[in-house]
């Protein structure tokens, strides 16, 4: 497997996600941003991870999709995940991912940071707002903070996003 390969990029997609699953409940207290939670941070690796993914056609970027909401909720049954994280998590992977998908798709005449940006400042808001209405409306401890958990997680996975494009952009500046 080489440093370039599809199935490097798609089994750090799927672990970014699986990780980002499995803190999901877990909160840390941001002055000024609200309430961010932990996956957030796991999470925001996920839109360049499939950034990259793109590079080896959009079959790979389907493949990656699908395998991550297979091994989580595969997770999420095993650890006995409530059913309504499981269903935020997929149909905010299914909305934010498709639609990343589609952005970027749109984009491809483009350099590799349009495309990154255009296809994350869709996909990310979708992401969040879809996961976080699901899997906190109604829920006492945490269902008053959903416009903090959505503003805090967009600002967090913006950031993280970017840097992490920085990052992977360097390390493999080949043209996509």
């Amino acid at each position: 497997m080489t440093k370039g390969s599809p199935v490097l990029w798609i089994v750090l997609y799927v672990l970014s996600v699986l990780l980002a699953n499995l803190t999901l409940n877990h909160f840390i207290p941001l002055p000024l941003y609200g309430q961010l939670s932990i996956g957030t941070i796991f999470f925001a690796a996920v839109f360049t991870l499939r950034d990259r993914i793109h590079r080896h056609g959009l079959k790979y970027v389907f493949i990656a999709i699908a395998l991550a909401v297979i091994v989580n909720v595969a997770a999420a049954l095993y650890t006995h995940t409530p059913t309504r994280f499981i269903l935020a998590s997929f149909l905010g992977i299914l909305a934010g991912e498709l639609a990343d998908t589609a952005v970027y798709q749109r984009f491809l005449q483009r350099s590799w940071w349009t495309r990154v940006l255009a296809s994350n400042a869709v996909s990310v808001p979708i992401d969040t707002a879809v996961f976080t209405l699901i899997a906190f409306w109604g829920d006492p401890q945490y269902g008053p903070l959903i416009p903090q958990i959505i503003f805090a997680d967009v600002i967090v996975k913006y950031g993280i996003a970017a840097l992490f494009a920085l990052r992977a952009h360097r390390t493999t500046a080949a043209p996509a």
